[in-house]
């Protein structure tokens, strides 16, 4: 199964969890998150479909193109900043709940299908720009950082409305979990994340942002 595969299955997961009927019922409270509320954690698990929609068929032009994901992260400078920080603000999440469920659901059967097409058609580019960034990526690459929001976000959705986090297919759970590991090895260290999975006596806190 090719990453453009596992995509469009973290693409349906999202949508059957934005249109669960208890992420409708608490679409006003507030999230598991600081200063987020359910709807509009629910508008930026959907986004990561409408992102992908919106770049997979852009010329990437003359933006530096990364080695891969990691380095990504490596560069960003939201893993490290505060919640209240500029980065990490979600009001236009929040603007965009304003909605209401139902038009998130539009929103992301719209672009998963856009999605889709691009990739059908041959539209879809080899080299993606992330003009947020202010850099490109291979689209594999890519759609592993998507699937890494899809995989995060998912659990956090979850728990915000009670429910049992859904179990992700392997094929967007695993190299998600391996990027994550990497990540948690560049910030903390090979021994410290060791311990953290082997040895309950000695094992502290480890996190990949």
């Amino acid at each position: 199964m090719t990453r453009d595969d596992a995509f469009l299955q973290a693409a349906d997961a999202v949508l059957a969890l934005v249109d669960r009927p208890e992420v409708a019922a608490r679409w006003s409270e507030p999230s598991a998150l600081p200063q987020l509320s359910v709807g509009a954690l629910a508008v930026h698990l959907g986004n990561q479909v409408v992102r992908a929609a919106q770049v997979v068929a852009l010329d990437p032009a003359d933006l530096p193109v990364l080695a891969d994901a990691d380095e990504h992260y490596a560069r960003s400078a939201w893993p490290t900043a505060a919640p209240e920080d500029a980065i990490t603000d979600h009001s236009r999440d929040e603007t965009a709940a304003l909605d209401g469920p139902d038009a998130l659901h539009d929103r992301v059967v719209e672009h998963r299908e856009t999605f889709r097409d691009a990739l059908t058609s041959g539209a879809a580019q080899d080299v993606v720009p992330v003009p947020w960034a202010g850099w490109a990526m291979r689209r594999e690459d890519f759609l592993l950082t998507r699937l890494l929001e899809v995989v995060v976000h998912t659990d956090d959705l979850a728990v915000s409305v009670g429910i049992d986090t859904p179990t992700l297919p392997a094929e967007v759970f695993d190299p998600v979990r391996d990027l994550l590991v990497r990540l948690a090895v560049a910030r903390h260290g090979q021994a410290r994340v060791v311990a953290a999975l082997t040895r309950r006596e000695r094992a502290q806190p480890i996190h990949a942002f």
